[in-house]
């Protein structure tokens, strides 16, 4: 008997809770990568790695052309005469995210340049990447990750940040600080379960950061390194939207 066709996969309203990162050499492979995932992901992040490769021509056309939102994740740290400058030549992107390090005279620089732009300021806390042993090298004050995350948090929110950027180890944490009220939390370093977790040291999976109190989820590597990059998309998509990753505290 003949086999019955494959069932066609149909993305429903992509859920803009997943950022995946188009952590590609270029604009020519972001531009394939998304047409590769469609409808399935709404939302894209293009970080300082792709910036000499076409980074901002890509994230324009991205979001003028295909109606995506965009992530720039520059991590922008000077002085903040020079902040200012940046993010206000970054501003007529029309970008959704665009990340600073969360100092508060940066902080405080960028909220100056964005000027009436629409563009959400978020503070980097530690990245995800780093445990304390990374800290004592880089001269860090001492004190647990977790509690200098959260005081970068505290002060980055306090100074005028829109959100901020930490491994969802920490985001229910930040997420019960009285700066959070009304505040944005994306959580890089999520990995579905069984996935390699490359250079990231404070992983979760995506059910679990939403449930303890992300906004935004951001996963490169598990999705555009995939077979099949649009079942891997609709497969977190999926997870986000399953019993276990309720958040209980609304």
């Amino acid at each position: 008997m003949p086999q019955a066709a494959p069932t066609p996969q149909f993305a429903p309203a992509a859920d803009d809770r997943l950022i995946v990162a188009l952590d590609v050499p270029n604009a020519v492979a972001g531009l394939e990568m998304a047409t590769r995932i469609g409808d399935a992901v709404s939302f894209y992040k293009i970080g300082l790695g792709m910036l000499t490769g076409g980074g901002l021509a890509l994230a324009n056309e991205l979001k003028a052309e295909h109606g995506k939102r965009i992530f720039l994740d520059m991590k922008l740290f000077d002085i903040g005469a020079t902040i200012e400058a940046a993010v206000r030549g970054l501003a007529q992107f029309d970008l959704d995210f665009l990340t600073v390090h969360g100092d508060p005279h940066v902080v405080r620089a960028a909220q100056e340049g964005k000027g009436g732009a629409q563009t959400k300021i978020l503070a980097v806390t530690i990245l995800t990447s780093l445990d304390r042993a990374d800290l004592d090298i880089s001269c860090i004050k001492p004190g647990t990750v977790r509690d200098i995350v959260l005081e970068r948090a505290a002060t980055a929110l306090a100074a005028g940040a829109d959100g901020v950027i930490a491994s969802p180890h920490e985001a229910g944490l930040i997420r019960a600080l009285p700066e959070a009220e009304g505040k944005l939390i994306v959580t890089p370093g999520v990995r579905p379960a069984g996935a390699d977790l490359g250079d990231q040291k404070r992983v979760t999976t995506p059910a679990q950061a939403v449930a303890d109190g992300a906004d935004h989820i951001v996963v490169g590597r598990p999705v555009w390194r995939a077979a099949d990059p649009r079942a891997a998309a609709l497969a977190i998509q999926a997870e986000l939207c399953s019993p276990q990753a309720a958040r209980p505290n609304r």
